[in-house]
């Protein structure tokens, strides 16, 4: 798990607002967001591993940039449920796009079918931390990882 740790520092530190277009806290955000439709900004909270208060205000953020939207869970009132919208779509696919190149120096030493089987072993890995991440398409493990 050190390895791990060691390499998402690697692509944390590459991975500059400027490059971006947004900042890397945004984008792991709204990549959650996009990955759980509809999540309930609680389950937002611990996924980030972040206080509710922090989120209320990076969701606060988001809104005012338009990339998310906040409702009431029609089932229980007390929760809120955040939605990506078109425009933080747009952000989120730029911004994936531009860590493109990140991911090309920081995997430098793979080629690209352990490129591959790397992003199917991660996503496997997250969704078992993450029960409601989506399944990897058969035939759809070369997408996210450029070569």
């Amino acid at each position: 798990m050190v390895l791990l740790t060691r390499l998402a520092k690697q692509v944390y530190r590459r991975s500059s607002e400027e490059l971006l277009g947004i900042h890397m806290r945004l984008l792991m955000a709204l990549s959650y967001v996009r990955d759980h439709d509809n999540a309930p900004q609680q389950e937002l909270a611990e996924a980030l591993c972040m206080d509710a208060n922090n989120v209320v205000l990076l969701l606060n953020e988001l809104e005012d940039l338009g990339y998310v939207t906040r409702r009431r869970d029609p089932h229980d009132r007390r929760r809120h449920l955040v939605e990506l919208t078109d425009e933080g779509s747009r952000a989120l696919t730029s911004a994936e796009r531009a860590q493109e190149t990140i991911e090309d120096d920081v995997l430098r030493a793979l080629d690209p079918s352990e490129r591959a089987i790397l992003w199917q072993l991660l996503t496997r890995a997250l969704q078992g931390a993450e029960p409601d991440v989506p399944p990897v398409p058969d035939g759809a493990a070369t997408t996210p990882i450029s070569a």
